[in-house]
């Protein structure tokens, strides 16, 4: 069909390519798609008018297959500034934090050394765990980390929780019971990254020391170890495939790991150091830099599709002008919504429009501080926010007038409108 001549045209062009079980994906996605909009335009069995029409739904495809963009970012509301609920409990700067997969519970940590990481119910605002730490050195005697703790993970069961920390440990939790289950030694440096492979209990993580690491988390074993960055490692992700996305600070790369095949792709774009990344859906990702960008990026180009440049404006440090840092990104997974965080007192929310081509501001949300984490609820309802008075990787600055807190703002959505077939509609 003329269709599947364009994408192989496409195909041809691209920068990166394909391997042969990514082109027979493709061919296949392609392929159920013609299917769906064949079986759309025909009648429904025993009737006249178009199964649409009649209000009939399309099939339903395997969550593999599913479209990769939902433009979710129409039906967003602004958000209310005093709709945002403020969690205190920590004594230091939250460096991380994550959200259970059924939306209930919030875990956190931040540098204070006495009160390592937290549980807190979402519903209640409540702390219902508290992980205390300890002295350097005393890991084995002690339930909690000694040191900062500048990344977690939960596996897309709910079951385990990972955490790292400026101490080159990686330690397993049992995220129903607070429970220490293991540690992981292995890395040379600061562990800064971690996520769980979605539906597996396959543990990557990411270092200063340079190189990624792969662990069996069910089995508590290390598989493999993966070299390439020229610098720390500062972010990493993941999601169904086999494979991680990393931000490779100052070496100004964008890295993916494809671990079946041994091998990784490079990315450039950003001017500073690369800071933090997410994965947008199988296909996309964003990432951001201490040079105040902001880069939507194709797994198939080597270069941005969208480079949003001083994304938090600039800011004047001792009579010099420089870009916000920016701290912290997040992406509504299968969706064009994003957010990003500086220290600008605000944390911004984006669009990602024409095919991930373009990058459009939508609102500011006022958060005074340095925002070191951010995360949409899995159903995106709200999205959570780690404030602190300093970075979480170090202490260039510091907010005095920030509170060190969790902040979880609702995401309302619009009602839906009238159809104009409707009784009163006018």
């Amino acid at each position: 069909s003329p269709s599947l001549g364009r994408r192989r045209r496409e195909a041809a062009e691209e920068e990166v390519e394909e391997t042969p079980q990514e082109k027979k994906l493709r061919l296949a996605k392609l392929y159920l798609e013609q299917l769906r909009q064949h079986g759309e335009s025909r009648p429904a069995p025993g009737a006249g008018a178009p199964a649409r029409q009649r209000g009939g739904q399309p099939p339903v495809l395997s969550p593999a297959l599913t479209p990769p963009h939902i433009p979710l970012s129409l039906q967003v509301q602004p958000p209310d500034p005093a709709s945002i609920r403020v969690l205190r409990g920590h004594q230091l700067p939250v460096t991380c934090l994550v959200i259970s997969p059924d939306d209930r519970f919030i875990f956190s940590a931040s540098k204070d050394g006495s009160l390592i990481k937290c549980k807190w119910e979402v519903e209640s605002g409540k702390r219902l765990c508290m992980v205390p730490g300890g002295k350097k050195g005393t890991e084995e005697r002690h339930m909690g980390h000694a040191s900062h703790v500048l990344c977690m993970a939960i596996s897309s069961d709910g079951k385990y929780l990972a955490t790292g920390d400026r101490n080159k440990l990686i330690m397993i939790w049992d995220a129903a019971t607070c429970k220490r289950l293991h540690i992981f030694t292995g890395h040379h440096d600061a562990v800064s990254g971690l996520s769980f492979r979605k539906g597996t209990h396959q543990l990557y993580s990411a270092s200063h020391d340079r190189c990624v690491k792969v662990w069996n988390v069910a089995e508590n074993a290390y598989v493999e170890t993966l070299f390439g960055h020229q610098d720390v490692i500062t972010g990493l992700d993941s999601l169904s495939r086999e494979c991680c996305v990393t931000a490779g600070g100052r070496d100004g790369t964008v890295r993916l790991w494809k671990i079946p095949e041994e091998s990784q792709l490079v990315f450039y774009g950003h001017q500073g150091s690369i800071d933090c990344i997410q994965l947008i859906n199988e296909e996309h990702m964003v990432s951001g830099a201490d040079d105040g960008s902001v880069a939507l990026w194709g797994l198939t180009k080597k270069k941005p599709l969208a480079l949003a440049r001083q994304a938090h404006g600039m800011q004047d440090t001792q009579g010099l002008q420089q870009p916000y840092w920016i701290s912290a990104v997040a992406a509504l997974r299968n969706s064009d919504l994003l957010a990003t965080g500086s220290h600008s007192a605000s944390v911004k929310l984006w669009k990602c429009g024409e095919g991930f081509r373009k990058l459009e501001p939508l609102w500011d949300i006022p958060l005074v501080g340095f925002v070191n984490s951010l995360k949409f609820s899995a159903a995106g309802d709200f999205l959570v926010a780690g404030l602190g008075q300093e970075h979480r990787l170090g202490r260039w600055w510091r907010v005095k007038e920030a509170k060190n807190s969790i902040c979880i703002i609702p995401l309302k959505r619009r009602a839906a409108a009238p159809s104009p077939e409707a009784p009163n509609s006018s």
